[in-house]
């Protein structure tokens, strides 16, 4: 499991954190340039020293030189050149976090942290923690200027739910990140993989090759994304550190599939949002193609939707929209959208809506396309039986 051992230089932001700097860049230039901007002050520094001191116990090398051994060797495999600050807070539950500041590392441990874990596994943690450390620090703090503006946007009344969708899987793929920086400060992916399970479930003993087939065969199960809000489930971030640390082909689309799932109308993304209005585009571009359905009608429809559309758009067919890809609320919203486009124009209704139950058809779409010609069209039974017997008519010329 620890043939190959990556390094720092292994340690990369993954494809979402960029996905997300590239959408807030190019969409929120103004709020980028503002977040970008804001710098904390040595009064803020200074108040968060006197919190740190006022309500932990400071870990002075002196007195506890094992943790900050551990932490050398940490800083010193991750290459980070800061001073560094460990602290220990009240309460029971074994946890660790940093707080960042430019140019100085701030980890804070909790519950019994440092007498339930070996110093490999000490070491994992305060890696993990550092590479919070690394990432906001990397590539002049874009990524921590990401973090800003989606906490920024939370806080704001009104905040939408593509914010909320944005902030979860930003967040869930940090923890991935720092996972393996954890791997990488201990030099084996075991002790990263024991740490996860011991703070998750507070056991002594660990053995992480038993962990990681329980992680396989509880995925084998569960094919669903993540649920999670803020750490993905253990077994996921297990999975992912293994499949990582093992140089795995597939990890980015797993990563995809574990994180993200197919795209949904409830929990799209803000460059989920983007994606979908391109693939909208192509698919009604798909719609259209072929026929004669394209009237001043359906034109002016098209650009209440698209002030922009071109008669060339791209055409993107069926199978961008396959289960994998897109689940059952994306096709029921675009047997909305053909509908819309079918009922625009009364002079060619029936051969519009033919070619939406065409189109239906290869989206497997077609019994929930029913339902929209009875609400939408007025469709009765007897309606709804010649429709289909047209449509099978029309398929088979």
């Amino acid at each position: 499991m620890d043939s190959y051992a990556p390094d720092r230089s292994a340690l990369v932001p993954l494809a979402y954190h960029a996905t997300v700097v590239d959408y807030l860049r190019r969409n929120e230039p103004e709020v980028w340039r503002w977040a970008s901007a804001r710098t904390g002050s040595a009064e803020q520094r200074e108040e968060l020293r006197s919190m740190l001191l006022r309500d932990t116990y400071r870990l002075d090398a002196e007195a506890h030189a094992d943790v900050h051994a551990a932490l050398e060797q940490a800083m010193k495999r991750l290459g980070i050149e800061a001073r560094a600050t460990l602290y220990q807070s009240p309460g029971q539950a074994m946890n660790a976090s940093l707080f960042y500041v430019p140019d100085e590392v701030h980890i804070i441990v909790q519950g019994p942290l440092l007498e339930r874990l070996s110093t490999e596994e000490l070491t994992a943690v305060l890696g993990h923690e550092l590479a919070h450390y690394l990432l906001w620090s990397r590539d002049d703090g874009q990524f921590l200027v990401v973090d800003r503006i989606l906490n920024d946007a939370l806080a704001a009344p009104g905040s939408s739910s593509s914010h909320r969708e944005t902030y979860r899987r930003y967040a869930l793929h940090t923890e991935l990140f720092a996972d393996r920086g954890g791997a990488v400060a201990a030099g084996a992916v075991a002790p990263a993989v024991s740490t996860l399970v011991k703070v998750q479930t507070g056991i002594n003993s660990v053995d992480a090759a038993a962990y990681l087939r329980q992680a396989e065969e509880i995925e084998s199960h569960e094919a669903g994304a993540s649920a999670a809000h803020t750490h993905p489930e253990t077994f996921i971030r297990a999975r992912a550190l293994a499949l990582w640390w093992e140089q795995a082909e597939n990890l980015d689309s797993w990563i995809e599939t574990r994180l993200h799932g197919p795209l949904g109308l409830e929990r799209l993304d803000l460059p989920g949002q983007a994606r979908l209005q391109q693939l909208t585009r192509g698919f009604l571009a798909h719609y259209l193609a072929g026929t004669p359905l394209a009237s001043d009608a359906v034109q002016a429809q098209l650009r209440m939707l698209f002030p922009d559309w071109q008669d060339n758009e791209p055409v993107v067919g069926p199978d961008a929209f396959a289960d994998d890809i897109a689940d059952e609320s994306i096709r029921d919203y675009l047997n909305a959208l053909m509908m819309d486009l079918a009922l625009a124009d009364p002079d060619q209704q029936e051969v519009a809506l033919l070619r939406a139950g065409k189109v239906a058809r290869g989206l497997g779409s077609f019994d929930a396309l029913q339902n929209n010609l009875r609400r939408d069209a007025g469709f009765s039974k007897r309606d709804l039986e010649r429709y289909r017997r047209q449509l099978d008519a029309e398929i088979r010329a």
